[in-house]
């Protein structure tokens, strides 16, 4: 096998390439981490919150931030959001759907991780929840920006942004999960949603959790990282 490898290497030196390895692998904590030190961040805000495990990641990066998480799912995802609020005093939740508008809307509530708000009754375990704009929440709140957004809500992205624009308007990174299919009737599979966000003011800036669907290997789902279109990365289109 070494030998192998070995002459794989020499070929691909002979052609003018070379392997390289990464300094570290592209998982959630790791990228979060690496953009931590260069973007500024006052309020974090966890939409899809679940159990607050990925707001644990996140307090890695940036400690001393303010912390909103958003879960419509009070079970069961609320003890752990209870224990995250009585370790970090800095930490904050509300049970409810973030959307465009207050009132109520429709909950896939099959699958506890997986869950998804809609306009429309799905079929199987469907719940009605409360819907909050995160607009009014950090108003209410007093939720001072930069603002890091995250969402995990499962193609429900666009009616989520739309009562987001003064979020959207202090967010100095967002962290989004994009799909390759049509997962849901609202959703934007991620070229269209890069060139939407783009129209917004942010640019994909990183990666990570790279997803592929067991059923043939076809790639299926992936964290992206947007920050602002004025960021100083962007003004260099060179590779160096």
């Amino acid at each position: 096998m070494q030998i192998a490898k070995n002459l794989f290497i020499s070929l691909l030196k002979r052609r003018g390439y070379r392997l390289t390895r990464d300094e570290q692998p592209n998982t959630m904590a790791t990228t979060l981490l690496k953009w931590a030190g260069s973007t500024e961040v006052n309020t974090v805000i966890d939409v899809g919150a679940s159990n607050g495990s990925w707001t644990r990641l996140a307090l890695l990066g940036w400690p001393n931030a303010e912390y909103l998480l958003v879960e419509a799912q009070r079970e069961p995802h609320e003890l752990g959001l209870i224990n995250l609020v009585s370790e970090r005093p800095r930490v904050q939740y509300v049970i409810a759907a973030a959307g465009p508008r207050n009132g109520t809307i429709y909950f896939d509530a099959n699958d506890p991780f997986g869950g998804r708000a809609s306009e429309t009754p799905t079929g199987g375990v469907c719940i009605s929840v409360p819907m909050t704009p995160l607009d009014s929440e950090i108003e209410n709140r007093r939720l001072r920006g930069p603002f890091l957004l995250k969402l995990d809500t499962h193609g429900f992205e666009v009616p989520i942004l739309s009562g987001a624009t003064r979020v959207l308007s202090q967010s100095s990174l967002l962290v989004i999960e994009s799909y390759n299919f049509d997962i849901a009737q609202e959703c934007l599979r991620f070229p269209q949603f890069c060139a939407y966000l783009e129209g917004l003011g942010f640019r994909c800036i990183d990666i990570c959790d790279v997803l592929h669907r067991p059923r043939d290997g076809s790639l299926w789902q992936f964290d992206l990282f947007f920050a602002p279109v004025t960021r100083s990365e962007f003004q260099h289109n060179d590779y160096r």
